[in-house]
């Protein structure tokens, strides 16, 4: 009998390249929740010498017990989602559910069209038992959930109601394209994906954010003549200043511009201008109009842009290989499209390789927070800002001891010390800001 030579079985090294990344990541993980935790308990009892003065030895321990309890659920998470990963592809889950639709709705965009939703249907609700968990008992526990279930289950309904009305019809008119036009398919898919997507920046905040949310005009005099001079001199202007209901939800703080181009405005969480004092408010701002200043924004829109396109290229090129459906414990259709297949293989398989160049993103992420708040100093007042992120650590329970490790791969923002460390640290002449 012949030798078997895994290297003329394309499907075979697909299997083993993709089952090694996966437990290899899946190990990763573990590793450094496993650090995160270890770390920031051994740090739980004393407050850091450099924020003695300014956090109280309850809120430490509050921010560190929160930090473990996600940490440890965190764990709970990786496990199942690698189960659940491995019953769809190797197990065979997809092509079992992809075989019941063809057994019952035959070839077609209505069967396609129907494994995209079986597909979010049950991942939904394979992911709501956690997802219950983490905010009615986590969240619950250290006094963040502001929700109650009933607002929840409205809040599920909306977002699947408009899901379906967004999601299906771009879907089906990707499927199309896969199917009618020819091998350049993935180049006119991927510029009516990124055509959406510009769209949706401009509707969302009007359309789609109101929603779920109150938006109320910016009422605080004082406020809004600071945030003004601010903006005007920063040279940056907005369609308005609005307040959102963010506390009807959580306890958490945040502000964030939204919109696209002439639709741009500045949203502030009613939660976070109880907190902050108009100075403090204005540096969170600033923070902000430093993403826009060193354009960080336009830069994130043309990473996504690129990294979108190589993706659909790479589908374009996978969807033809008889190895990426096998290798992956799918059957392909031999008689019809096998185009939604392609698409959910590659949204599954992909984060188990791209996991292992997350952290160059997180440290491009962390540099780009460091500029803006650089800029927010020299906008505004470096103490105001230390003041502000400290208030606003405190009260999201945002742990002041993370595990350098465990910040170098996941942060996408620095850890506390050492951008506060920064900030009070002789600002160069060509500084920035957040």
């Amino acid at each position: 009998m012949p030798e078997t030579n895994i290297f003329s079985n394309p499907s075979l090294l697909f299997t083993l390249a993709f089952a090694a990344a996966l437990a290899l990541g899946l190990l990763l993980k573990f590793w450094l929740n496993s650090r995160q935790i270890r770390y920031v308990a051994q740090h739980r009892p004393l407050v850091p010498a450099a924020f003695t003065q300014v956090i109280s030895l309850q809120a430490h321990h509050k921010a560190a017990d929160y930090t473990l309890a996600k940490a440890r659920l965190g764990l709970l998470e990786m496990a199942m989602g690698t189960a659940v990963l491995l019953c769809w592809t190797l197990l065979g889950g997809l092509s079992a559910l992809n075989q019941w639709l063809l057994s019952w709705l035959g070839t077609g965009m209505t069967q396609q069209l129907a494994l995209l939703a079986g597909f979010v249907l049950l991942s939904g609700v394979i992911d709501l038992p956690l997802t219950l968990y983490q905010t009615f008992v986590l969240e619950e526990r250290f006094g963040f959930n502001k929700m109650s279930f009933k607002l929840w289950l409205l809040d599920l309904l909306k977002s699947s109601a408009i899901g379906a009305l967004i999601g299906l019809p771009i879907a089906a008119l990707i499927l199309w394209m896969m199917a009618a036009s020819g091998g350049l398919w993935w180049l006119w898919a991927w510029c009516v994906w990124m055509g959406f997507n510009l769209l949706l920046l401009v509707i969302y905040p009007t359309l789609i954010a109101p929603l779920f949310n109150k938006f109320t005009p910016l009422e605080d005099a004082t406020l809004k003549a600071r945030v003004t001079a601010l903006m005007q001199r920063c040279g940056f202007s907005a369609k308005g200043l609005f307040v959102m209901d963010g506390s009807k939800r959580s306890a958490h703080a945040n502000a964030y511009f939204t919109g696209f181009g002439a639709a741009k405005r500045v949203v502030f969480y009613d939660t976070l201008l109880s907190k902050l004092s108009p100075a403090e408010v204005d540096a969170v701002l600033a923070h902000e109009l430093g993403h826009f200043k060193h354009r960080h924004i336009i830069k994130r829109i043309l990473s996504m842009f690129a990294m979108s396109l190589a993706g659909f290229a790479l589908l374009g090129w996978l969807a033809q290989q008889v190895w990426f459906y096998t290798g992956l414990g799918v059957q392909p259709n031999a008689t019809g499209p096998n185009d939604a297949l392609a698409l959910l293989l590659l949204l599954l398989a992909m984060p188990v390789f791209s996991f292992f160049v997350a952290p160059v993103f997180a440290q491009l992420s962390r540099k780009h927070e460091f500029e803006a708040d650089a800029y927010a100093v020299r906008q505004t007042s470096g103490q105001d800002l230390s003041t502000a992120l400290l208030k606003l650590y405190e009260d999201n329970a945002s742990t002041l001891t993370p595990d350098p490790v465990y910040v170098a791969f996941y942060y996408s923002h620095p850890g506390a010390t050492e951008r506060l460390a920064r900030m009070q640290a002789p600002t160069p002449a060509t500084g920035s800001a957040h």
